[in-house]
């Protein structure tokens, strides 16, 4: 697949066209495809084209994209406000980790920590294609990037390149949300396998997966310190550090989650959906899921209606 990937861009950059991949200038000797932002804040030339893509942040990603880098490209960037992994797909060059340009090669993948200097430089006569995800992060949240983070490794970018193509297609298309979950989901998946982030305080992993088991139940502030063995304030303290969000808010996103799962993967009704992810009321969980999510319940519904109709 790599091999493949850099013969066509070899000919198109000889032919002097690029086959669909919409590449978009950036700094000299680089050019970017397949980008998706979770916004249009970021007016950077090479990302105002773009497709956006709302639920990126529900991982707190900024943007995904495929970088082609060609010798003597060197781009630097300073203080930037989100993790960021770099795949090396075909070439090779080096990126700034702490103060020492290190070499990745095809095969290898690099995690950056955030409110850092990074910089990255190509090398060599062969392109540099590389898939790239940054997050953003806050400076009072742990990032992904632990302390047991690899910060140069071995990695196959090939699952994380075709997850970036196929959400940028769907973005592209027919944005249905169902799909572009599904693409984002393989996105962070890739990504977690391979910082094998810490998992915290082990009070909260167990308590999460509580939680994970009972979201019908109705959480409190109260049962959740309870559960935890904790006191409210400690509890509301860990989880801003770990997770970036309060205890409820942090229900609240993993029953959104699992709506999410249920209205694309079943056919149950969005009242009986509502109560499983503990909503009494489907009008204040309709609301709650638009909030978060980006769209009525009723919208992620379609795409599974018209595969059975």
């Amino acid at each position: 697949m790599r091999e493949f990937l850099f013969q066509i861009h070899r000919i198109d950059r000889e032919e002097g066209n690029w086959k669909g991949w919409s590449f978009m200038e950036d700094d000299e000797g680089a050019r970017r495809s397949h980008v998706v932002r979770a916004d249009d804040s970021d007016h950077r030339p090479w990302l105002a084209g773009a497709p956006v893509c709302g639920l990126l942040a529900q991982h707190h990603i900024a943007h995904v994209e495929v970088l082609e880098a060609i010798s003597p490209f060197q781009m630097m960037r300073q203080d930037l406000s989100g993790t960021f992994l770099l795949a090396c797909v075909a070439g090779g060059g080096r990126v700034l980790v702490d103060g020492k340009w290190l070499r990745v090669d095809e095969g290898q993948a690099c995690l950056l920590p955030p409110f850092v200097t990074h910089g990255l430089r190509a090398e060599g006569r062969a392109p540099w294609i590389s898939c790239c995800v940054r997050y953003q992060e806050a400076r009072d949240a742990n990032p992904m990037v632990a302390h047991r983070s690899p910060i140069l490794g071995e990695f196959d970018p090939d699952p994380l390149l075709h997850a970036i193509r196929g959400l940028h297609a769907e973005c592209l298309a027919a944005s249905v949300p169902a799909a572009m979950h599904l693409w984002l989901e393989l996105i962070q998946g890739y990504v977690l396998r391979f910082a094998q982030p810490h998992q915290g305080d082990s009070r909260l992993w167990r308590l999460w997966e509580k939680v994970q088991s009972r979201l019908g139940d109705p959480w409190t502030l109260d049962d959740l310190a309870d559960q935890a063995c904790l006191s409210k304030e400690h509890l509301r303290k860990l989880c801003h550090r770990e997770l970036g969000r309060t205890p409820m808010q942090h229900v609240t996103f993993l029953r959104m989650q699992k709506a999410r799962e249920l209205l694309s993967t079943t056919e149950d009704k969005v009242e009986v959906i509502s109560r499983k992810v503990g909503f009494a009321n489907p009008f204040t969980f309709s609301n709650t899921f638009q909030k978060w999510m980006g769209w009525r319940p009723s919208r992620m519904r379609r795409p599974f209606d018209a595969r059975n109709i």
